[in-house]
């Protein structure tokens, strides 16, 4: 099934119900006004969520209406804690090697991951809005997944048993801010604003054979300024599945219902199949010309960010934002 949240003047906005081909809704609020509280209650919940979901689909739902992700606020719109990975070591490596620096071992053993902003979400057709382009502003194109309750010391095996349902992720960075955070050794702060997901959640039933082994095996793809710039494949060379990334949150605390965990960029070795975030694409000028040519974001620039499935129908709805400022 597929779920989003519409905005309705709350903090928390109102579920909904979204029919496979994103072209119909319908409002859940006879089995539940949030997410959260499905996340909650998962095993009485969702079934009547997936009653709705059926009748939705067959065309049958008695107030069904056309479904608009601009009403859409994030499927979460807060969340108990947001923890971003970065699964995809390819984008890591050339990210260093453009710095001249190596690539720690540890790091192709145990993820890399930060805690992010969970607080504020926003919405895939929400405005980003940045005081200063002199920030250096990147899209970073993700996929990321919503938990059940997660024991502390889960296996990755038993890890990805908690993972509910699905989404995209824009994890905007402030790439000019980054070095000053990171040197004071505490990790990120205002280089992470607001992170956007697309404009519905998806169980990982409504993947099929995309969804193995902890990875979506389909093809992300990231437009800029109404040019295609990225068309990675996010299956094969994702190091560490969300498994592995949800068990690694899980080593020292329980990961409550309503976590969501994203994968990092998606990133593949073999550049002709672009990026997920215009620091991958500066690494690689760096790399063969010395210096990067490719500028950061500027206000009015957009960006838009799905993913396809294998019957060629967008499968969680598009993040289409606008970079402005807050005039």
């Amino acid at each position: 099934m597929k779920l989003a949240t519409y905005k309705d003047g709350s903090r928390d906005g109102q579920l909904v119900v979204v029919s496979r081909d994103l072209s119909t809704a319908h409002f859940a609020n006879g089995i539940a006004t949030r997410l959260q509280q499905v996340l909650d209650d998962w095993n009485f919940l969702s079934p009547q969520l997936h009653d709705l979901s059926i009748t939705l689909n067959h065309g049958k739902a008695r107030h069904a209406f056309p479904f608009d992700p601009a009403m859409c606020m994030a499927p979460l719109p807060r969340a108990y804690q947001w923890a971003d990975g970065s699964a995809y070591l390819n984008h890591v490596e050339l990210v260093r090697k453009a710095r001249g620096a190596e690539v720690p071992q540890s790091f192709y053993g145990d993820p890399l991951m930060y805690q992010g902003g969970s607080d504020d979400f926003l919405g895939a057709c929400d405005d980003a809005v940045f005081a200063s382009t002199d920030w250096g502003i990147d899209f970073e194109s993700e996929v990321a997944v919503i938990t059940g309750d997660v024991p502390i010391g889960a296996t990755p095996a038993q890890a990805l048993e908690g993972v509910r349902l699905l989404m995209l992720a824009n994890d905007w960075s402030l790439r000019n801010l980054i070095p000053d955070e990171l040197a004071k050794g505490f990790g990120f702060v205002q280089s992470k604003p607001a992170t956007a997901f697309s404009p519905v959640a998806v169980t990982p039933d409504e993947l099929g054979d995309a969804w193995q082994g902890g990875k979506v095996h389909l093809t992300l793809q990231s437009t800029w300024n109404g040019r295609k710039v990225g068309q990675c494949e996010a299956g094969p060379e994702m190091t560490f599945h969300f498994g592995q990334l949800i068990a690694h949150l899980a080593k020292t605390r329980q990961v409550r219902a309503g976590s969501i965990v994203g994968s990092g960029t998606v990133s593949n070795k073999d550049w002709a199949k672009g990026y997920s975030c215009i620091a991958e694409r500066r690494a690689i000028e760096t790399i063969e010309h010395g210096a990067p040519k490719t500028e950061f974001m500027q206000f009015g620039d957009t960006i838009r960010i799905e993913m396809k499935g294998r019957d060629g129908l967008s499968l969680f709805g598009a993040i289409e934002q606008t970079v402005t400022d807050p005039g």
